[in-house]
């Protein structure tokens, strides 16, 4: 899909430029500045300057849990004119000012020190699950994140390989989006990961699969920093439940933030590889020769 395509181009120069001034944006990704914000706004749902402006305040939020920096040069840092716009801005995103936000936050951390909580707690709404769970684990980070404060991150706990995944799943009644063209979106974040991606299935009532997306053809791998990852699939009249999630194959970590679901028309092409990876398009080796 070449929306997606430039979107992440768009995102990945965003994130390794975050602190620099971002005007060489439409250059460096090769597209006038007109289509560009307008293929981001259709993808992402946000703005350019709308989605750089929550995600240094999110690296906002890092700095003050994590540094001791004083809120001005945090501000500066981050190209707020003062320190009161800046505080404006992050409170009407965290809900309460810089300042009682790392205290808070710094507080949370050190109960959950004290507590020696483990790290596969229980995630609402999510399970893990795949063909090997007792050697993955998943839990909430409140280190790590897209925008907001926490993000879900999945990982390997024990030696695995590539034949053992393990996936952060939930699923919903599909009766909603039947007949319609469904667009599940998300940023992910790997770590050394041997596979990861997203993943998005449909199924009937009897549990018969209709169509399925796993990024099986655009997988991510290796160390990659946060980027927007979308899968379309249509939705039959008798689908049932949807089903999606983050999948881990094999070694690493991946991180998900900011999931989304969105009806689109028939003009974004699905990304559905049953049908299209299953296949031939044509019958093959007819007389066994």
């Amino acid at each position: 899909m070449n929306y997606s395509h430039l979107t992440q181009q768009a995102i990945s120069f965003i994130e390794n430029h975050l602190l620099d001034n971002l005007h060489a944006l439409p250059k460096a990704v090769g597209y006038s500045k007109y289509h560009l914000l307008r293929v981001f706004k259709k993808e992402t749902g946000l703005t350019i300057g709308e989605y750089v402006r929550l995600r240094r305040l999110a690296k906002a939020a890092i700095l003050l849990i994590q540094t001791n920096e004083p809120i001005l040069e945090i501000a500066i840092s981050l190209h707020f004119q003062s320190q009161e716009a800046f505080s404006r801005a992050f409170k009407e995103v965290y809900a309460i000012p810089p300042g009682q936000y790392r205290k808070m936050m710094r507080a949370i951390q050190m109960k959950k020190e004290e507590k020696q909580m483990v790290t596969n707690e229980d995630i609402k709404g999510w399970t893990l699950t795949g063909s090997n769970p007792e050697n993955y684990e998943m839990h909430v980070d409140s280190e790590i994140f897209h925008t907001g404060s926490k993000s879900g991150v999945l990982y390997s706990v024990k030696k695995v390989n590539e034949q053992q995944f393990a996936t952060m799943m939930q699923g919903f009644q599909a009766k909603q989006y039947c007949g319609k063209r469904l667009k599940l979106s998300c940023f992910l974040k790997t770590d050394e990961a041997a596979k990861a991606g997203a993943w998005m299935r449909i199924d009937s009532s009897s549990g018969d699969t209709l169509a399925f997306d796993n990024m099986h053809n655009r997988s991510i791998s290796g160390t990659t920093d946060w980027n927007h990852y979308t899968i379309v699939l249509d939705v039959p009249e008798e689908a049932a439940s949807i089903h999606f999630g983050v999948l881990l194959i094999g070694k690493g970590k991946v991180w998900a933030d900011n999931f989304l679901f969105t009806v689109v028309d028939e003009k974004t092409p699905t990304t559905n590889n049953i049908d299209q990876e299953l296949l031939p398009e044509e019958p093959i080796n007819l007389s066994f020769e």
